[in-house]
This record gives structure tokens, C-alpha cells and sequence, in this order.
């Protein structure tokens, strides 16, 4: 039992540092409405670029924002093949990905690089409050999901940020209102990246090291994080509400792989539990939709 407490805890303490890449999925996702591939070389990136300077003795906050820069970059990438050059997005996101695989590989001069002999933000703070490594990452952590959640919140209120959210709603409306629809979805890319490779410099401090393999499958951790939070949450939700309900969805997420690898799970069957993790929380909704509309024609007809 302590050893599933434990297991937990752990989960809560990654859940919420994987949750800022699903937020960063979920702009793309969702609100532009398509699917940035991107995403798996991207958190590669950021853990990377975090990597390499920190074992370089450079600041731990100045690696994350280093990290948090080479994500817009390849976002930038990503946004201007499928605007620019007129490469469907799903391609766009994938030629991207492929790159970064060599350029994480340039970054790191290896394909791994062990942080544990060297500082970070989540020992730091350990070290100067007295609490234990994983504590302090919840509470760093949850400290910066409130700071991003509240800066997307803002932003996606502003002029720039409507128009974003109106061109994966209606993109020939917006663009008849006189905006820029391709500056506005490459913006939408730089953000999500920018957010994605974020997440990977505080997973990589987290853990103690890079690889450059770390970012394989975050797109489907990613989507099951968003998938999860939205069954928990009604349609027509307020905004602040909905990106919260992805953060849960990551620590709802991460709490059932903890809980089903104490039970014994293969680690070699995570991605096929993710798979299917996904699959039923897809299908859940549709479920549910048609067994409300089914109840309703019934009592249509008894009346």
C-alpha cells in the first residue's frame, strides 16, 4: 500500500510538469484544430538544449528558458512549412520531427547526457527549504501550471489570442474579417512548442538526465491528457476551467500507468495501455451521447 502512495505522489509530481506539453498540444489541437506532430521532437528540444547548458554550469533558469526559445524556434519551423510552403500540417509536424532527432543529437554531442551531480531548479529549492526532491516538485510544479494556465488565460482574451482561437473555429470567417489566418496559426505553433519543450527542460531536470529518445509518444500522452480532462469537464466550460481539466487529465493520466506498473504491468505494454487509455476515453463521450439521445427518443415516445 506505502508503495503505491508512493507511486502516487511521483505521479502528481510528473503529472503536473507533462501537464504544460498537453496544454501546449491542446493549442494546437484544439484550438487550431489540427495536428502538430512536432510535438515528440520539440519536447526532445527543450530537454536538450536544458541539458547541455546546465552540465555547461549555466543557471538552471536561464537552461529553461533557453529550452523554452529553441521550442517557438521549432514551432516556427513547423508553422511556416504548412502556411508558407503550403505542406499539409500533419507532414509539416513529421518533417520537423525527423529533423529534430538530428539536431537533438547535434545539441547533446551523445544520445544521453546524467544531470544528477549538477543543480537544478527542484534541488535548489529542496536544499534551501528542507523538504524532500519530490515535494518540492509538486510545489514548483503547481506554481508554474497556475502561472501558465493565468498567462494563457490572459492572452487567449487579448486581440491576438481571439483571432488565433477563431481560425481553427472558422478560419474563412476570420480571414474575411481582414486577419492574417497564416500569421496567426504560426504564432499558435511557436506558443504550443515554446510550451512543449518547456515541459521537456523541467522533465529532464526532474530526472536527472536527457535522451534524446525522452519526447517519444508525448503527442499520445498529450492527447490523453486532453482527452481525459474533457470527459471530467461539460462542453461550454469557461476557458480557465477547461485547461485545468487537462492538467487533472495529466495527473489522472499518470496516476493509472503508476498504479497499473505496481500492479505488475510490463513496462514494454505502457504504449499499448496508453493506446488504449486513449481509445476508451474517445469513446466514452460517444457513448454517453448516444445513450442520452436514446433515453430521450424513448421518452418522446411514451409521452
Amino acid at each position: 500500500m506505502q508503495s503505491i502512495l508512493l507511486a502516487l505522489q511521483g505521479a502528481l509530481s510528473q503529472g503536473l510538469l507533462w501537464a504544460i506539453m498537453a496544454l501546449g498540444v491542446y493549442i494546437t489541437f484544439r484550438l487550431l484544430n489540427t495536428s502538430d506532430l512536432s510535438v515528440d521532437g520539440s519536447f526532445a528540444t527543450g530537454g536538450s538544449v536544458a541539458a547541455i547548458l546546465i552540465s555547461n554550469n549555466v543557471n538552471p533558469i536561464l537552461a529553461i528558458l533557453a529550452a523554452i526559445f529553441s521550442g517557438a524556434i521549432a514551432g516556427f519551423i513547423t508553422g511556416f512549412l504548412h502556411t508558407k510552403c503550403k505542406i499539409p500540417a500533419i507532414l509539416s509536424g513529421i518533417l520537423t520531427q525527423l529533423s529534430l532527432y538530428s539536431i537533438n543529437l547535434r545539441i547533446m554531442g551523445r544520445s544521453n547526457i546524467p544531470l544528477l551531480k549538477y543543480d537544478n531548479i527542484f534541488k535548489s529549492f529542496s536544499e534551501s527549504t528542507g523538504i524532500n526532491t519530490m515535494m518540492s516538485t509538486i510545489i514548483i510544479g503547481a506554481i508554474i501550471i497556475v502561472l501558465v494556465i493565468g498567462i494563457m488565460y490572459w492572452f487567449f482574451g487579448t486581440e491576438i489570442g481571439s483571432a488565433l482561437r477563431a481560425t481553427g473555429s472558422n478560419e474563412n470567417m476570420v480571414r474575411s474579417l481582414g486577419v492574417d489566418t497564416n500569421y496567426a496559426k504560426i504564432i499558435g505553433f511557436m506558443i504550443a512548442n515554446a510550451l512543449v519543450a518547456f515541459s521537456g527542460a523541467l522533465v529532464t531536470q526532474s530526472q536527472g538526465y536527457a535522451d534524446v529518445k525522452m519526447g517519444t509518444g508525448a503527442i499520445v500522452i498529450g492527447l490523453a491528457s486532453i482527452i481525459i480532462g474533457e470527459v471530467l469537464v461539460r462542453k461550454g466550460t469557461n476557458f480557465a476551467l477547461k485547461l485545468s481539466a487537462i492538467v487533472f487529465g495529466s495527473i489522472v493520466y499518470r496516476s493509472a500507468v503508476a498504479v497499473v506498473l505496481q500492479l505488475g504491468l510490463n513496462t514494454d505494454d505502457l504504449k499499448l495501455f496508453t493506446a488504449v487509455l486513449v481509445a476508451i476515453a474517445l469513446t466514452a463521450p460517444v457513448i454517453v451521447e448516444s445513450s442520452d439521445r436514446n433515453k430521450m427518443v424513448k421518452s418522446e415516445e411514451e409521452q
